[in-house]
């Protein structure tokens, strides 16, 4: 057909599941399926069939790309990012160099304050520009489905500017895009917290819904920003306005943001830096998902999530980027799942389906991406030539993908 694109000798087609799966946890992440010696077809910007290279179909594919040696991979969905900030901190990454905590650097109008100041005398398309860059970077380095979270606005039009550029990257890209309404991200230097959850609840709220800016709602909950009664009180709000909760959840302290995250129904609950054996009983036989972010953990010297523990213990792990200027400043989920297994002590099988099926289910994707299923959408990489899966997160600090191709089409650099 015209438009199809067949892969054909993948050494390994990874990540193949007949039926998709909601979500993986314990002894199940373990399992990766692979498909030696096969064929991946692609039409209409769907997965339309694979299997091993001795059925494969015998059609006038408008592209034959050979992927002898190497793998082939549903693309990464990264289940949480800042994507859309206005300007670096690495001033900030000095200070922290130079021993200051995180809390110190807020302190002194650094931090979240500081990204607010810069984006509010940013304007929307200078905004759109530099997340525009961002986006094409992490589409090379296999990503293909993304939430964007707002947050470093602290006003309404802020807000609603950052949410609409999310919006934009989603529609200007071949990116998947899911925005996430964060105003409770911080309380901006001119307002009273209690000043601020009334203008977040009163005003902001209804503006995001009114354009429909956002699929979830978050809050920090976190010592000296949110309370856990506060980020009910707001999720509460958010869900009335149509909203899913996800929450940035016991990341510096045991913040209660779990227990919060598991009452109200979130889809996840993020961070996990600063979790103990009561959390990961709470999470049990949940639909929420506990999701990591090593580059955060890594960026600000914090203890690593137990995901080892939280996996022998039957819980999924999703595993996300964090990509931000303050404490992840990078989206490539290539070097989130190598650290993972290096930090973590998760294999390269469970890394792999932490950040596709399980990350997919994070931000309702299930049902299209996050694996090689008949009918998906087609987010596909082809990996550079490699002995094994394991090879690709071992060797880290490289990019291993050759080829990206997203909604059916190939990615050019």
């Amino acid at each position: 057909m015209a438009n199809d694109i067949l892969i054909t000798n993948i050494k390994g087609l990874a990540q193949v599941r007949e039926i998709s799966p909601t979500f993986l946890s314990g002894a199940a992440m373990g399992d990766l399926p692979v498909i030696s010696n096969s064929y991946l077809l692609i039409s209409d910007g769907l997965i339309a069939d694979y299997g091993k290279m001795e059925n494969v179909p015998s059609i006038h594919a408008k592209e034959i790309i050979d992927a002898s040696g190497r793998f082939v991979f549903p693309s990464f969905v990264d289940s949480h990012t800042h994507l859309v900030f206005a300007a670096s901190r690495e001033e900030e990454f000095v200070m922290k160099i130079r021993g200051a905590s995180y809390a110190e650097i807020a302190a002194k109008g650094g931090g979240i304050l500081n990204s607010a100041k810069k984006l509010r005398a940013t304007s929307e398309d200078e905004l759109f520009e530099n997340a525009l860059e961002r986006a094409k970077e992490i589409i090379q380095l296999g990503t293909g489905a993304v939430e964007i979270k707002s947050g470093y606005g602290l006003t309404v039009k802020d807000e609603l500017k950052m949410l609409r550029v999310a919006k934009r990257i989603g529609k200007l890209t071949p990116l998947t895009v899911k925005t996430t309404f964060l105003g409770a991200h911080a309380v901006p230097a001119e307002m009273k917290k209690a000043e601020y959850i009334k203008l977040i609840i009163e005003e902001m709220l209804p503006a995001v819904a009114e354009e429909n800016l956002a699929d979830y709602i978050d809050v920090f909950c976190e010592e000296g920003f949110f309370s856990p009664e506060e980020t009910e009180r707001i999720v509460m709000e958010g869900k009335k306005q149509g909203m899913k909760p996800r929450i940035h959840a016991n990341q510096l302290h045991r913040s209660g943001g779990v227990q919060v995250g598991v009452k109200t129904n979130a889809m996840s609950v993020d961070h996990l830096e600063n979790i103990g054996e009561e959390e990961i009983q709470i999470l049990k036989n949940t639909k929420t998902m506990p999701t990591v972010l090593p580059g955060a953990a890594f960026f600000l010297n914090l203890p690593f999530p137990p995901s080892r523990k939280m996996i022998d213990e039957g819980l999924p792990i999703a595993i996300a980027s964090d990509y931000n200027p303050g404490s992840s400043p990078t989206g490539n989920m290539q070097l989130m799942i190598s650290m993972a297994c290096i930090k973590m002590k998760m294999t390269p099988e469970e890394v792999f389906n932490a950040a596709t099926v399980n990350t997919a289910y994070a931000i309702d994707l299930a049902q299209t991406h996050g694996s090689i299923t008949r009918g998906k959408v087609a987010n596909v990489f082809v990996t550079k030539p490699a002995p094994s899966i394991a090879y690709l997160p071992y060797h880290f600090g490289n990019n291993f993908i050759e080829r990206v191709i997203l909604n059916g089409k190939i990615i050019e650099h």
